[in-house]
């Protein structure tokens, strides 16, 4: 294992080169330490994976060390999808920049975030079709829902029914639209569960990683129906 200063913290295979990579996005006001516990358990299932836990490329509006993707102050649902849209060069550029040094393709890049790190997944994958194959949104939204589903990457959404930080309608609400534009969707809502990084939504994470077939790779397999 390595850990390497990038502004963030990054886990490498104990040997050889990587065969995939996991991208983790922490939530406002985190840190890249704060996503290690749940990439320690994504390396107990994927062992020959990397592991990249970028900071935030901003201070965090409250104070103290945390970082943030984009800023709060003056957000509004008028200006929210500009607001995110205008953080998401930085990211595109850090996952490129990742996926060529370590010489992985999309297709076994994922991206996964949780709060504001979640929205930044969501977004970057609806702007940049295929740049990851899946993404994982912990207690995520998007700014402003997709008019067209991602062909070449999988979504799963996991939320908590009791989260008051936003709001598992959003959830609810994306795989409605992106089910309904046949994106390659999947959802989890987890009971008497608020805005967090649940053991229980990290253990469906997993069984959605280990079983979930892409839809593009059944469409493959039938014929393109």
């Amino acid at each position: 294992m390595s850990v390497h200063d990038f502004s963030g913290v990054e886990l490498l295979p104990d040997s050889g080169m990587p065969k995939q990579l996991f991208i983790l996005l922490h939530g406002l006001g985190g840190e890249a330490t704060n996503l290690l516990p749940l990439a320690h358990q994504l390396r107990a299932v994927y062992p020959e994976a990397a592991f990249l836990m970028p900071d935030g490329g901003m201070p965090f509006d409250g104070g103290g060390m945390g970082r943030q993707w984009y800023s709060l102050s003056g957000l509004n649902e008028e200006n929210r999808h500009e607001r995110v849209t205008a953080a998401l060069p930085a990211l595109k550029s850090l996952v490129k920049a990742a996926q060529d040094r370590l010489n992985i393709l999309p297709p076994d890049t994922a991206l996964v975030g949780f709060s504001q790190g979640a929205n930044m997944s969501l977004e970057l994958s609806a702007s940049q079709d295929g740049i990851v194959g899946r993404v994982l949104a912990f207690s995520g939204r998007y700014s402003k829902m997709p008019e067209v589903a991602p062909e070449l990457t999988t979504i799963h959404l996991l939320h908590g029914e009791d989260d008051y930080v936003i709001s598992v309608s959003h959830a609810r609400l994306a795989y409605e639209m992106l089910s309904a534009l046949q994106g390659d969707a999947t959802l989890d809502i987890a009971s008497a569960v608020g805005h967090e990084l649940h053991p229980v939504l990290v253990e469906r994470a997993l069984s959605r990683l280990q079983t979930h077939v892409p839809l593009r790779s059944w469409r493959r397999a039938l014929g393109g129906d």
